[in-house]
């Protein structure tokens, strides 16, 4: 199906968020997920809307069986750093401490003259969430952020999780991953990020 985009961003010049080789493998996570696999590269992209059986396994998603993924991964090695898509502010900043959490984030907010965009960075260091305060200013490619160790990213392979909003977040918090049942809900109000960083897969 076409990607939804909630309004037209070509006017304005965007970012890309991590430095990412041309030719990057695409992961499939559809029949879980092993920490411990042998990779071509420490760079790879996980996909948006992709149902990830078995790979939630803490607490955290027990519940109601969630794993349906709501963002895009971008994997790379540890202290690579994360960049503004576009100018903006920071709207939150935190540390979800679950094992299988997002460990820190900081979430960003955009202006594209009367819409706004929330942007959650998840998986990061700890100066990460140190260096910022909230309603803090920056500019497109500015760095933001690093990605996380596993002490300090909820205990997964290196990689950020990047994720759109249509609603603020009241906290440094988003579902990365959601129920079937909310699914159709889930993606109307988290588009899908390649409408900011491009094609990166298909």
């Amino acid at each position: 199906p076409a990607m939804r985009v909630p309004f037209d961003l070509s006017p304005w010049r965007l970012h890309p968020v991590i430095d990412l080789p041309a030719a990057c493998e695409v992961f499939d996570f559809t029949r879980g997920y092993d920490p411990e696999r042998a990779l071509a590269s420490p760079y790879g992209i996980g996909r948006y809307d992709e149902k990830r059986l078995g790979m939630y396994t803490t607490a955290l998603f027990a519940r109601d069986r969630r794993d349906v993924h709501v963002g895009v991964d971008l994997a790379a090695p540890v202290g690579t750093a994360v960049r503004a898509f576009f100018d903006g502010v920071i709207h939150r900043v935190g540390y979800n401490a679950a094992p299988g959490d997002y460990g820190h984030t900081v979430v960003t907010e955009h202006a594209f003259g009367p819409h706004r965009l929330w942007a959650l960075h998840g998986h990061l260091s700890a100066a990460s969430t140190a260096r910022w305060r909230e309603g803090d200013r920056f500019a497109g490619g500015d760095v933001i952020a690093w990605l996380g160790d596993r002490d300090e990213n909820g205990g997964w392979n290196p990689h950020l999780h990047f994720q759109l909003s249509l609603e603020a977040p009241a906290t440094a918090d988003l579902p990365g991953v959601v129920c079937d049942a909310d699914r159709d809900d889930a993606l109307r109000r988290y588009p899908d990020p390649r409408w900011v960083l491009g094609m990166i897969y298909r």
